[in-house]
């Protein structure tokens, strides 16, 4: 399963917010042996949204979209979607039920908007907060707020699914620069996908399918680095 992610905000764009999403859900994502493609930032703005939505809709098994989900001035992500999709919002009778069973919220009570999604959209419940998500087609729409995103995602986690992908970590105390023969024999030999990141020391993630050829490959690497 091939999926991108979009997150949305202008506090993203200016450096205001750290994109924490982004990371919590990819790493998730590969958890569920889920390849994540495509990682894009955009603005609060309806035309942006529909655009990067839209063209990464057609591409991908499912897009998941956090950020501008709520009733205020800036939420307009589920306006983006809609438009992709050639759907109005508008009041959600899923939305309304949801309210009007809440133990905390009634409909009555809540912001003006706060139960408006795209129409036909499926209606995504917000353990951890007020404004519900929604799925529309394969573009999965949850908010922005951290707790939030992850415990809606988690209420449909299971309907993103792939290929597991076991990973080994092979630590070197070298240059990144003097393995580069190393990594291109370990990816001709075994056929692994491998990720190298530098710091006080280089941290060599070495992946595959199968269990036991990334096992051996991270042996067959780490005698050749650490001898």
């Amino acid at each position: 399963m091939e999926v991108a992610l979009v997150t949305v905000g202008d506090e993203l764009l200016a450096g205001d917010t750290v994109n924490t999403n982004a990371a919590w859900l990819g790493e998730r994502l590969a958890e569920r042996g889920v390849s994540v493609d495509r990682t894009v930032v955009v603005p609060d703005d309806v035309d942006a949204i529909r655009e990067e939505v839209g063209r990464l809709s057609e591409r991908y098994d499912a897009v998941v979209v956090t950020g501008g989900v709520g009733p205020t001035h800036d939420d307009v992500t589920m306006d983006g979607v809609a438009a992709v999709f050639g759907r109005r919002v508008g009041e959600h009778e899923d939305a309304v039920a949801y309210f009007d069973r809440h133990d905390t919220y009634a409909a009555e009570d809540l912001t003006e908007g706060t139960t408006h999604l795209p129409a036909d959209a499926r209606l995504l419940e917000n353990p951890a907060g007020v404004a519900p998500g929604a799925v529309v087609e394969n573009v999965y729409v949850l908010p922005g707020v951290p707790e939030e995103m992850q415990g809606m995602f988690e209420t449909v986690a299971e309907e993103f699914a792939g290929e597991g992908t076991h990973v080994e970590e092979v630590v070197v105390d070298a240059p990144e620069s003097a393995l580069i023969d190393a990594v291109a024999e370990l990816r001709a030999e075994f056929d692994v996908t491998v990720g190298s990141y530098p710091g006080e020391e280089v941290r060599v993630k070495i992946q595959h399918p199968d269990a036991e050829t990334a096992r051996a490959a991270a042996d067959w690497f780490r005698d050749r680095v650490q001898a």
